[in-house]
């Protein structure tokens, strides 16, 4: 028997990092999978795994998210892993086979690719503080960080309403309302802004069944945050830095909010509401 057996999760951004292991982590507790991300060739490599089917899906396009909730017939877990950049961004110059793209705003790895293809994959977090952020950079974090959750939620919510049963798990970040980081004054908006959002969700339908919690993490070890390292002028400072700033001297693993993440979809606590782990 596993905890989560019989549930229908569906979940964003599962082709890498906390996403991929949040659904690994799901199908192995009995759970039916849909995992979704913008990347279709990495999203493919879940197929294998039995409890797990696959959709593409870029989560800043309304008409796409709301075909995909039509195609749902029911679930029981929504998990808004992050946004995923599905679309061209006029700044990102690709000029040679292998080339680092910096911006002051972004930190995406290309290899030969068009641009298109270079930032499909690529997570969206502003380094600098707000004399560094344009209106159109402040403009974009929200509607991937933010907007994206909200319509993932106002298109499911319905259909857990109709059951009158379901759980809601949103991915913000320490770096948020928890706490002040130097250097990340939209990404930081943006995660106060998802807790916002949960807290809300959370008032105003647990008494029609819906739960609603959010996970604030702090550094976790994954592909983006490997790239974010490798695209600083100094890996090894950047590394040293990002280090110092975790209490236990280590990073936080995937698997590790996975199963804070299992916790959470799980009836264990179905009492819990809302809660901030971190």
């Amino acid at each position: 028997m596993g905890r989560l057996d019989g549930k229908v999760i569906v979940l964003t951004a599962a082709a890498q990092g906390i996403g991929q292991a949040a659904a690994l982590a799901f199908a192995r507790e009995g759970a039916k999978v849909i995992a979704t991300d913008i990347n279709e060739s990495k999203l493919q490599e879940l197929e294998k795994y039995p409890g797990i089917q696959t959709r593409v899906l870029d989560v800043t396009k309304k008409k796409q998210i709301d075909q995909f909730a039509n195609d749902v017939e029911r679930l029981d877990v929504l998990f808004n892993v992050a946004g995923k950049l599905g679309e061209i961004l006029d700044r990102i110059l690709i000029t040679s086979k292998v080339q680092q793209v910096r911006q002051p705003w972004m930190l995406v790895w290309t290899w030969g690719l068009k641009a298109d293809e270079a930032t499909r994959g690529s997570r969206f977090v502003h380094h600098g503080t707000i004399l560094d952020c344009e209106e159109k950079d402040w403009d974009f974090s929200m509607n991937l960080n933010v907007r994206s959750m909200y319509l993932m939620i106002k298109a499911f919510l319905p259909k857990m309403l109709a059951q009158k049963s379901g759980n809601i798990i949103n991915m913000s970040s320490v770096a948020s309302s928890i706490k002040g980081v130097v250097n990340r004054c939209v990404y930081s908006t943006t995660k106060a802004a998802v807790i916002g959002l949960t807290k809300s969700v959370a008032a105003d339908f647990i008494q029609q069944g819906i739960r609603c919690n959010c996970v604030c993490p702090g550094t976790v070890d994954t592909p983006s945050l490997q790239e974010r390292i490798q695209a600083r002028p100094n890996p090894e400072e950047a590394l040293s830095d990002f280090l110092k700033r975790q209490k236990t001297g280590r990073f936080a693993t995937a698997e590790e909010i996975a199963l804070l993440c299992v916790y959470l979809a799980s009836d264990e606590v179905s009492s819990v509401l809302p809660s901030l782990p971190t």
